[in-house]
């Protein structure tokens, strides 16, 4: 059997046509499937872009909420110790005066001491240990006067004047030494120093004011 050339050329040239065709087919879908995969990756890159700045946002919010409650408990802090150091200072300032009998009318201040302190012991009898260098300011007459002030007979007072005794003030036995009131300007300051500073830093604001019973002479 022979085949007409033309024939076979028309044949030849319908299968390359259909080659050609299929090609672009392939490339054309290949163009379609990378475009495709393109705004996919464009999509997802954008999607993880938005969610790390997301992210990022929270962590910074994160991080300043950190920053501004370390500041505020550092101010805190700062702001106590400061308020501290100022109510130590009005300690330390009414222990020199004290200790100086500065502002002090010392005579009728040991007497209202020592007074106070025998109104609430119990006995008959009482001796007032007082410091040795006080007997000048203090002058004649003290046993006298303090019991007058506690309704007492003057013999039931006795004074002692110490040299080794130590601060202002006086401390207050009875004659069997069973009771002892340590009534010393500077012990006194110390058992009252917790209210006095409540009372200092409420009036200075430093704290809310509270209702607070008075202590005595």
């Amino acid at each position: 059997m022979t085949t007409d050339p033309d024939t076979a050329l028309v044949l030849r040239d319908e299968i390359l046509a259909e080659a050609r065709r299929q090609g672009e087919e392939i490339v054309s879908r290949a163009k379609q499937d990378a475009e495709a995969s393109l705004a996919a990756a464009a999509a997802e890159a954008d999607m993880v872009g938005r969610e790390r700045l997301d992210q990022a946002h929270a962590e910074a919010a994160r991080r300043s909420e950190t920053i501004l409650a370390t500041v505020s408990v550092e101010t805190g802090r700062l702001q106590a110790e400061r308020i501290e150091t100022l109510l130590e200072s009005v300690h330390v300032e009414a222990r020199h005066r004290l200790s100086a009998r500065e502002g002090l009318e010392y005579r009728e201040a040991l007497i209202t001491l020592a007074s106070y302190a025998i109104s609430r012991m119990t006995g008959e009898a009482f001796v007032l240990r007082i410091s040795e260098t006080d007997r000048s300011f203090l002058g004649e007459g003290l046993a006298g006067d303090i019991a007058r002030r506690t309704g007492r007979q003057a013999e039931a007072i006795a004074v002692s004047y110490e040299p080794d005794f130590t601060g202002g003030g006086v401390v207050v036995e009875n004659a069997e030494g069973r009771q002892m009131w340590d009534n010393r300007l500077e012990k006194r300051l110390d058992r009252m120093w917790p209210e006095l500073r409540r009372r200092i830093a409420a009036k200075a604001s430093f704290v809310p004011k509270t209702e607070s019973g008075e202590d005595g002479p």
